[in-house]
């Protein structure tokens, strides 16, 4: 059975706002309706976060990291069925998902939980007599993260990462057409995260994802999604000065040398071009 509850404040709870159908697009069919969350909802992630922050901004990085490799372990451990989740409702195939997707996920939590030991401040020089300056790491706050619909755990766990890391709460929306795999990684973080750290949302820009980035306890935006999308989110964000982090549409462009191998070059633009139904955000560079 698919879990398709939001996680809010630790708490697994169905969506109170409008139906939305979850679709297989490589069969054109609707896997299910999943019910996006209501203004209170929205109001009630956010909220919880800004509650959970001051004692998750206090924990020892050593504790953080640990639970961050939990979050690792228990991603490979169901790595199959977030497989078949992705490959129903992304239409990309079980293979790809199994064993280019599921691997890197965990390997990115992991990442980010040896670098959570490693945010100590630098010196920055001695200015004035008997004074020592020096710069500082602080986590910042609330972060409210929005992901994409082509790599939906992978988008997942990039947001995550640092912001947990680093200390932050998270309130993540992904996006409404590929949500089943993050819905179902709430019910792991409910029981490996204290209530509140992250919590997660389903439902569409307009309704969910507006009053998420404008919510005034959000300290910083994160989207990864398209130019228009950005420039309303950028435009929201500068009205109370809150940091934003923007990976925004685009294909990448090809440049080739003089010396390069034309067969390599016309291959490799055919592999990666199409790879993913064309929907990849990484470059690649052959020397």
């Amino acid at each position: 059975m698919m879990q398709i509850r939001q996680l809010i404040n630790g708490q697994l709870v169905a969506g109170a706002g409008t139906p939305l159908p979850v679709m297989n697009p490589s069969t054109g069919g609707e896997l299910i309706a999943i019910a996006e969350a209501c203004p209170e909802q929205v109001l009630a992630a956010v909220a919880a976060a800004d509650a959970a922050f001051p004692a998750w901004a206090a924990t020892p990085p050593r504790e953080r990291a640990a639970r961050l490799l939990a979050i690792a372990e228990a991603i490979e451990a169901k790595g199959e069925e977030f497989a078949r989740l992705e490959s129903l409702n992304c239409g990309k195939p079980f293979s790809a998902a199994l064993n280019d997707e599921i691997p890197a996920i965990a390997d990115t939590f992991r990442f980010f939980a040896g670098a959570c030991r490693c945010l100590g401040g630098s010196a920055a020089g001695e200015y004035l007599p008997g004074f020592t300056s020096m710069i500082r790491r602080d986590p910042l706050g609330v972060v409210a993260s929005i992901a994409p619909w082509n790599y939906p755990l992978m988008m997942a766990a990039w947001k995550l990462g640092p912001a947990l890391a680093a200390g932050n709460t998270v309130v993540l929306k992904p996006s409404e057409v590929t949500p089943l795999s993050t819905l179902a990684l709430g019910e792991l973080l409910a029981e490996l995260l204290p209530p509140g750290v992250v919590n997660i949302i389903h439902g569409r820009g307009g309704e969910v994802g507006m009053p998420l980035v404008s919510h005034p306890r959000v300290r910083m935006v994160s989207l990864t999604g398209s130019i228009a999308t950005g420039k309303k989110l950028v435009e929201i964000a500068s009205q109370t000065m809150k940091r934003t982090h923007m990976e925004l549409g685009g294909k990448a462009p090809v440049i080739v040398l003089n010396d390069a191998n034309l067969e390599e070059v016309v291959a490799g633009i055919r592999t990666f071009g199409f790879y993913n139904a064309g929907q990849d955000c990484t470059a690649a560079c052959r020397i």
